[in-house]
């Protein structure tokens, strides 16, 4: 359980948790399994399935006490006592919740070095902000999310350096400018404040602006004092001052200038086009956004390989690009290359990570490139986090596979959590209603099921109300 302290009485076979510190209600956790624990650090273990455990003992050992020693340096003391990682079958709909002294985490991560380290590294700076000082609603969620993310990129630049910290982010406000062209910028979900008025729908709060929007938000306001470590000193005392207690962006804002009264005396908030009021309330993208050219050793060969295979003529080009070898890259500049192309390296995916799979498949599915399309499958009966499913789903069900997309959520409905199973069903209630006929493809396996593609449909989403309004989650590929 997410508690400071445990006891197991055998002979009553009953166990007993203890948390000796105030937390908000969502943040209480249990979990129940065949699950074996192993120490990885002076105060953390991980908890994994016996068939888990060797590899998530070899990726984490060590790692998390660095971290929370780099955490601590930056924004005092770890007050939990015990931070546990408990790893989850596929099935788990998010990547991770920071529920406190028991990370949550999904173990397809661990496929993926670099973004096991980002993504715990984030429930790591969750200790302090979101779970120490907590959004008192859920209409300000970026109080949490924002500087979590500024802290683990703090974390990050410490631990592994700027770059490493660059060619994240820079891949992540990637992911956001295509969020906003899906959502469009005049979309309520895009403010930093959000109301939670009718047609607004509290699940789609989790999106990139609020964890990307509210980040560059927070990095705006440090460059404003012109030093990440006075910056640091501000944080630490913000989380001392409010810990263990809910706070709204006022709060913040009324810290921050208290902190740093030069800036109030320079009327930093009312700055024209900057104003904080305009950061928290304005729809579409960041006002402003940080300088990633710390991190160009790393994003340069990225673009320079895009830019070859986007050259005339083609052909030229394409041998070049077929020259470069990507399989020393960082994870993150595979994502990212793939991210910005539309057909790549098709024969090296099945040696490759999840968050990479998942890129090129999004290629094939708008492509419809039907050769590919059993990888789609498989990919599908394997991955089931709503960072993996959704948006392959949302890409069936805007083209001629959506009879392939019904066929394929038959055959793994049953191992979905129930809120992704509602969440699937709601996209295909939108794609089947147009024509579910497929193009004419060589595959007697998508003729078959599309003969029977309404009915089917009717049958499966009877009782589950299509949303109102079509919100693309494509690219919420969040952690909590």
């Amino acid at each position: 359980m997410s508690a400071t302290r445990s006891t197991y009485l055998e002979e009553e076979g009953v166990f007993h948790f203890h948390m000796e510190h105030p937390v908000p209600a969502y943040l209480v956790a249990l979990v129940a399994g065949d699950l074996k624990p192993a120490d990885i650090g002076p105060r953390s273990r991980v908890w994994a399935e016996p068939c888990l455990l060797p590899t998530a003992i070899s990726k984490l050992s060590g790692a998390v006490e660095q971290w929370l020693s780099a955490a601590e340096r930056l924004y005092g003391p770890y007050m939990w006592g015990r931070y546990d990682i408990v790893f989850l079958p596929p099935s788990f709909p998010i990547v991770a919740m920071e529920n406190p002294c028991l990370t949550f985490i999904i173990s397809s991560i661990l496929e993926s070095d670099e973004f096991l380290v980002i993504d715990v590294i984030h429930e790591v700076a969750h200790s302090w902000f979101g779970n120490a000082v907590t959004n008192a609603t859920w209409e300000e969620m970026w109080l949490s999310e924002g500087l979590a993310t500024y802290a683990q990129r703090r974390i990050t630049t410490e631990t592994y350096g700027a770059a490493f910290t660059c060619l994240e982010t820079a891949f992540r406000l990637d992911a956001l400018h295509r969020q906003m062209k899906l959502l469009g910028e005049d979309s309520p979900v895009s403010k930093l404040q959000v109301k939670l008025e009718p047609g607004v729908n509290p699940s789609h709060l989790m999106n990139l602006f609020t964890y990307e929007k509210g980040y560059c938000f927070v990095y705006y306001l440090s460059q404003l004092c012109g030093d990440p470590q006075r910056f640091d000193d501000f944080l630490r005392a913000y989380v001392e001052k409010y810990k263990f207690t809910s706070v709204v962006a006022r709060d913040l804002l009324d810290s921050f200038l208290s902190f740093f009264p030069e800036l109030k005396e320079q009327s930093v908030d009312c700055r024209a086009g900057l104003e904080f009021e305009r950061w928290l309330n304005a729809t579409g993208p960041p006002l402003a956004e940080p300088d990633l050219s710390q991190g160009s050793s790393l994003t340069r060969p990225v673009e320079a390989l895009f830019q070859l295979w986007t050259a005339e003529p083609l052909d030229q080009a394409a041998a070049s690009a077929s020259a470069i070898d990507i399989s020393k890259w960082r994870t993150f500049q595979t994502a990212l290359f793939l991210d910005r192309l539309s057909k790549c390296y098709s024969s090296l995916l099945d040696s490759m990570n999840a968050e990479i799979r998942i890129r090129w498949l999004q290629i094939v599915v708008r492509n419809d490139y039907y050769p590919d399309l059993h990888r789609v499958r498989r990919f599908l009966e394997s991955q089931m986090s709503r960072m993996y499913t959704i948006p392959l789903y949302e890409d069936l069900c805007t083209g001629a596979l959506k009879s392939f997309a019904l066929d394929v959520f038959y055959q793994t409905q049953g191992r979905l959590h129930p809120n992704l199973r509602r969440a699937i069903q709601q996209i295909l209630s939108q794609g089947l209603g147009a024509s579910a006929e497929p193009a004419s493809a060589p595959s007697t396996e998508l003729a078959s099921a599309a003969a029977d593609a309404h009915s089917d449909a009717q049958a499966l989403l009877l009782g589950d109300e299509a949303p109102s309004s079509a919100i693309s989650l494509r690219d919420v590929n969040v952690s909590a």
